[in-house]
């Protein structure tokens, strides 16, 4: 447990949940790979999280969108905990680095594409909705 990970900052896993928007099921899955470990243990043996483990919670979550697998997201967590810590990266890491972030824009681009198709349907439905107002029948004669 950090120093920092005193009672009043540690939270149990429902909380997380709440907080994250990810199932306790998840959660636990990204403990079991390593993806996110509980920075201590209640008494009871219950993960307790920092602020930090939720962050990285919530930083796997917005990954997710982009296409990567579980053990990319390891690799790619590992990079950035490696370059927070100040640490410098080998010319093949960076090299996977540049690389996801390049796969990761092409995605952006995608989902912005999907999104925009979306919002067009959307308001073709509510355009329908509308005109289906102007178009209602008495109650006795619906059909």
């Amino acid at each position: 447990m950090s120093d920092d990970a005193s009672p009043a900052n540690l939270h149990q896993i429902g909380t997380v949940e709440d907080r994250v928007g990810l199932s306790q099921r998840t959660i636990r899955h990204y403990d079991e790979i390593g993806l996110v470990t509980p920075s201590g243990r209640s008494r009871g043996g219950f993960r307790l999280y920092t602020d930090d483990d939720i962050a990285r919670l919530i930083h796997i979550k917005a990954m997710k969108p982009l296409g990567f697998s579980l053990e990319e997201h390891g690799e790619l967590l590992e990079i950035r905990d490696r370059l927070e810590a100040g640490g410098a990266l080998s010319p093949a890491t960076l090299a996977t680095l540049r690389e996801s972030a390049e796969r990761a824009s092409q995605r952006c681009v995608k989902l912005e594409r999907q999104l925009n198709e979306a919002r067009a349907l959307t308001k073709v439905m509510w355009d329908q909705v509308v005109l289906g107002e102007s178009r209602l029948k008495p109650a006795a004669d619906a059909s």
